[in-house]
């Protein structure tokens, strides 16, 4: 009976698909558009290029936001430079988005220089988000600079 119900969901599944004409990608999209996301902010969202972790981080820092998303954000740091920086976020596309353009923003600069970039560099990096999720860039601008500033203080 299980597999029955299972197989009926996957039929529908295929169904809606046909019915659309939109795949699961390009449905999110036009939600994402739809909500006021501009494309950049949709395409961080979406490819998650810097998403994850890597061993022997210089600095690791996790901050949890009012709203209740979670950053860990990770620091690989060569000769005072960000070579590298990768981001672990249990949250929104918004949240997702402004981690993802703040690494962007970071990596090949000096600490001190990553430390100037602000919530407006990655608002003019996404373009547009919606007005309830400015929120998300100023958690994903104070994760890193809390992680950089920790990453400064123990080295």
């Amino acid at each position: 009976m299980l597999n029955q119900i299972f197989f009926l969901g996957i039929a529908k599944l295929k169904e809606h698909k046909v019915v659309t004409g939109l795949t699961t990608f390009d449905a999110e999209r036009k939600m994402l558009l739809d909500a006021g996301y501009g494309d950049p902010a949709i395409n961080y969202y979406l490819e998650k290029k810097h998403m994850g972790c890597f061993e022997n981080a210089d600095q690791v820092f996790k901050k949890i936001g009012s709203c209740g998303d979670i950053m860990k954000v990770y620091l690989k740091v060569d000769n005072n430079t960000i070579s590298d920086a990768r981001y672990e976020i249990t949250g929104c596309a918004g949240a997702i988005a402004a981690a993802m353009a703040a690494v962007d923003l970071v990596k090949g600069k000096t600490v001190d220089e990553a430390l100037k970039i602000n919530d407006g560099d990655i608002f003019k990096v996404l373009e547009s988000i919606p007005e309830k999720k400015h929120h998300c860039i100023q958690l994903a601008v104070k994760t890193m600079h809390e992680g950089i500033q920790e990453y400064k203080n123990l080295n």
